[in-house]
């Protein structure tokens, strides 16, 4: 049998690059992961769709940079303890605008620690992402909710094979340069050509030119495809093509990726988030960094960032490391918090403004139906 987990060396070559080194559009992602892994692009068309095909890997795809497409925010929820559970899965089953759902806990009480459902919420430009929660909390019977936009982002990647022998203080030479989130509006062609992109990859379509089939979907030629494939990511809009493992659930074999993952919390003073974000973004253990204003239900933190690993003292470690640069350059941390991941699942959040008309149609159906 071909080898389908993470950490067979081959397979470990191939997703050191495939996680989350293939930035932009690239018009043959497979040879490119060939050339960069040094492993012949047969072999990786191979091992990519039968790690597919077993769920080591949940999904491949053209990733986007959907801020600058939607409205989003990462969202916490006071949820009563009965109901937190049906909470979870509607959100993760029903709403196809929520993305990432996690359980999240921390080791004690404390500010902001009774917002235990945490949810990134994406709704299209021209819609409200308040409103939108104001749904969701009729719907999941929640207390409160608390949207925490991104100003900015200074880390965006995964990586979680080549992350495994990261050294904890382990940091670029250089600051991370922020990404602002900025509003990029597209036409009808130019959406057409997008979901196409971000639609996920089964096992059959790991092949050479996979775009073919894309274009062809979108109704237009090829060059036209890679054409305007090529101006929106110059204009910002495309992220990275991205093997995603499954690295919450052991796969097939009981292998697991990850066991934890920590949700750093810093608060700095107003007017230093910039150069906080860019010192604390630059170190390679986290897979996000951004500017979240979380306001003084939770001390208002604003720097928030994410580290998955295997060890649960050693990513504190990673955390310890962190707090010292940030002391060592004379950025003042008024409070900082840990919140760790438990259950989780995670999706593409849905972009598409028409997906969200027929969603908002469908809503009102059910809400009329009951009435």
């Amino acid at each position: 049998m071909m080898p389908i987990e993470h950490d067979d060396p081959i397979n470990a070559r191939i997703l050191a690059i495939s996680e989350d080194k293939i930035e932009g559009f690239v018009r043959e992602p497979f040879q490119e992961i060939a050339r960069r892994s040094g492993v012949d692009v047969d072999i990786v068309m191979a091992r990519i769709a039968a790690m597919l095909r077993a769920r080591t890997i949940r999904r491949v795809r053209q990733t986007l940079l959907a801020t600058n497409l939607a409205d989003g925010a990462l969202v916490a929820w006071k949820v009563p303890e009965d109901k937190i559970d049906n909470a979870f899965d509607w959100m993760f089953q029903r709403d196809p605008f929520s993305g990432h759902v996690v359980l999240r806990s921390t080791d004690t009480v404390t500010a902001g620690s009774d917002y235990k459902l945490w949810t990134t919420v994406k709704v299209p430009h021209g819609f409200s992402l308040e409103q939108h929660c104001g749904l969701l909390t009729e719907k999941v019977g929640a207390k409160r909710f608390r949207v925490m936009r991104a100003k900015g982002i200074f880390a965006l990647g995964v990586g979680h094979v080549r992350r495994k022998t990261i050294e904890p203080g382990s940091k670029a030479d250089q600051a991370a340069k922020m990404i602002p989130v900025q509003t990029v509006a597209l036409n009808e062609r130019e959406w057409g050509v997008l979901l196409a992109l971000k639609r996920e990859f089964t096992p059959e379509e790991i092949r050479p030119t996979p775009w073919l089939a894309r274009a062809k979907e979108a109704g237009i030629s090829l060059d036209e495809f890679y054409r305007i494939a090529e101006e929106l990511n110059a204009r910002k809009v495309i992220g990275r093509f991205s093997t995603f493992l499954e690295h919450v659930k052991p796969s097939a074999g009981g292998v697991r990726v990850t066991r934890f993952n920590g949700l750093f919390h810093w608060a700095v003073p107003a007017g230093r988030e910039v150069e906080a974000g860019g010192e604390v973004g630059r170190h390679h253990i986290l897979t996000h960094c951004y500017w979240r204003e979380a306001g003084p239900e939770f001390k208002n933190v604003n720097i928030m960032a994410v580290a998955h690993g295997t060890d649960k003292k050693r990513l504190l470690d990673h955390k310890a490391a962190i707090d010292r640069h940030l002391y060592s350059g004379g950025i003042p941390v008024s409070y900082t918090n840990v919140f760790w991941g438990g259950r989780s699942e995670i999706k593409p959040s849905e972009i598409s403004p028409k997906a969200y008309r027929d969603w908002l149609a469908s809503y009102a159906k059910g809400t009329a139906a009951r009435s």
